[in-house]
């Protein structure tokens, strides 16, 4: 005979009344029972559900209530954890860009277009050669490897590009004035995607802007990248005028025009000379058209005054040191910027990290000359260790 209160029957201690097991269901529905008996309950009342194969049917109600309950608790539950999960995925998901933006820099209107697959990679802004020229329509050129590793954004400077046309600069532009654009385009820039540094990259006279930058905000930047840059400009003309006579003593008018330039350059002549026989000497024969000189004279009347400052640059003598990797690229059979001077000063120059790239098949301008090799030296610079 088997003793009941041994018996492996499946029935529950003092089990509570139908009626209290129904509020308790009711309460757990409604959120009214206590969070720490919450979880308690939920594993009894499954428990309970299991084990007895065979209820009255007030019991049946019981367990179809309770089931109906947990189903309640449960599916909220697991509808938020999965809604959680996606959001988390949206949020890491990549963020691509391609917009063209006009923020108010200096008091205008000034152009600043973005491209990225991600805005969390690294940003990489290009300061244009020029002054007064824009690297952005011939972008895509020289910046189709470098996407894949950074986030690429073209700046048209004030009196140039599209920022031109938007609104001409009211003022006269200085290498002050727009060094303080360049400082308020890139606080603009890591404000924007969320950054806190850059890296910033100068072509020809983008080096004037940049190397500003590196003295006075060497925070700001990763790395800075010189290329083909203006670092004693003077020298550098009195250097490239040297170099022309000789190239062209056999022409009478080239003699006569480079003899009569003065250096430093105290008339618009003395620089439009200059550069009408280099262009021709790299095989540009539209410098010796009128179209190419009045274009020239035309220019001058909003830049000669920026050059005039340029002219009095010398880093060697004004920036021994910087405080931030610097990476300088250079056009073997550049004579626009003088190669040699450039070399030279990179051999002077204290910086924590430092490297020079030379491009045999360049001149002034390599990003033209050598795209691919251009954008891979970049890339391999950083991988550099």
């Amino acid at each position: 005979m088997v003793n009941p209160a041994s018996s492996s029957a499946r029935t529950v201690n003092n089990p509570a009344p139908l009626e209290q097991r129904s509020a308790r269901i009711t309460a757990l529905v409604a959120g009214k029972m206590p969070a720490r008996r919450q979880d308690r309950y939920r594993a009894g009342t499954l428990r309970s559900i299991m084990i007895d194969p065979n209820p009255t049917d007030d019991q049946l109600m019981i367990k179809i209530r309770a089931l109906a309950a947990l189903l309640a608790l449960f599916i909220p539950f697991l509808a938020c954890k999965a809604q959680g999960i996606q959001d988390a995925a949206q949020r890491n998901a990549p963020v691509a860009i391609g917009k063209l933006l006009a923020p108010e820099i200096g008091g205008i209107k000034q152009l600043v277009q973005i491209t990225t697959d991600d805005s969390s990679k690294p940003v990489l802004l290009f300061l244009s050669g020029g002054p007064g020229s824009s690297m952005m329509n011939n972008a895509d050129a020289f910046t189709g490897i470098l996407k894949s590793r950074f986030t690429i954004v073209q700046w048209d400077q004030r009196d140039a590009g599209k920022t031109l046309k938007l609104n001409p600069s009211p003022d006269q532009p200085s290498v002050t004035q727009m060094t303080k654009d360049t400082h308020q385009v890139i606080t603009f820039l890591t404000k924007e995607l969320g950054q806190e540094k850059i890296y910033l990259l100068g072509s020809s006279w983008g080096n004037v802007l940049g190397f500003q930058i590196v003295r006075t905000h060497p925070e700001l930047l990763h790395a800075y990248f010189a290329v083909n840059p203006v670092v004693s400009q003077a020298a550098s003309e009195q250097e490239l005028l040297q170099i022309l006579i000789k190239h062209f003593q056999a022409n009478p008018l080239a003699s006569k025009e480079l003899a009569s330039v003065s250096i430093p350059l105290k008339v618009d002549e003395d620089m439009f000379y200059l550069r009408k026989w280099l262009f021709y000497k790299d095989g540009k024969e539209f410098a010796l058209s009128d179209g190419f000189k009045n274009g020239f004279l035309q220019w001058s009347k909003t830049w000669s005054p920026v050059w005039n400052e340029v002219m009095r640059i010398d880093l060697p003598k004004t920036l021994k040191k910087v405080d931030l990797p610097i990476y300088f690229f250079v056009g073997k059979n550049d004579i626009q910027t003088s190669t040699r001077i450039t070399k030279k000063y990179f051999e002077d120059l204290k910086a924590p990290k430092k490297s020079l790239f030379l491009f045999e098949n360049s001149g002034h301008q390599i990003h033209q000359d050598e795209p691919e090799k251009f954008q891979n030296a970049i890339i391999n610079a950083l991988d550099t260790k």
